[in-house]
């Protein structure tokens, strides 16, 4: 159970944008370094996420990011994510869709290779092609307290602390 608790409050604090910015400053602001960071929509085609064609959008963005720290060539290395996300997942086929609530707070680190490793607290919208990581194929909300090491090659390594994992393609099936 410590663990558990230590595990939380180390993933917690960076995400909660403890210590980021001065105290003086509200969030959202210039002063604070919080920019939008809207999500485009997407497409795919029958068999690269789902068993059909599927069509995402942002029906709510209001996400923000604040870059932390830089790479020496000022390329991004720490990035912090926050605010709503309600992404719209429609199966193209029959018109079938699902709102998905991807209100997540992460932290992204960029390494130089490439990769990434995500610290996130909450939902978050992720898709996995075939036998492209920890997860089948599929579009998924997860949600709770989890990492997400992604590869240079684009494998996507998901450790659960806590929480759980929604089949967004059985949604609109």
């Amino acid at each position: 159970m410590r663990g558990t608790v230590v595990a939380l409050l180390a993933l917690t604090a960076p995400l909660l944008g403890i210590g980021t910015y001065p105290a003086h400053a509200a969030p959202g602001t210039a002063e604070s370094g919080w920019e939008p960071a809207p999500s485009a929509p997407w497409d795919t085609a029958a068999g690269v996420r789902c068993d059909f064609p599927v069509h995402a959008e942002p029906v709510v963005d209001e996400v923000e990011r604040r870059v932390v720290t830089t790479h020496p060539d000022g390329s991004p290395e720490r990035v912090l994510y926050r605010g709503d996300l309600v992404v719209r997942i429609t199966n193209t086929d029959t018109g079938a869709f699902h709102d998905a609530d991807a209100s997540g707070t992460a932290a992204v680190d960029h390494r130089a290779d490439g990769s990434q490793f995500w610290s996130v607290l909450g939902p978050v919208l992720v898709g996995f092609a075939e036998n492209g990581g920890t997860l089948a194929r599929g579009v998924y909300l997860i949600d709770g307290v989890y990492t997400l090491d992604i590869s240079s090659a684009g494998y996507k390594d998901v450790t659960m602390v806590h929480g759980s994992v929604d089949d967004l393609c059985a949604r609109v099936d």
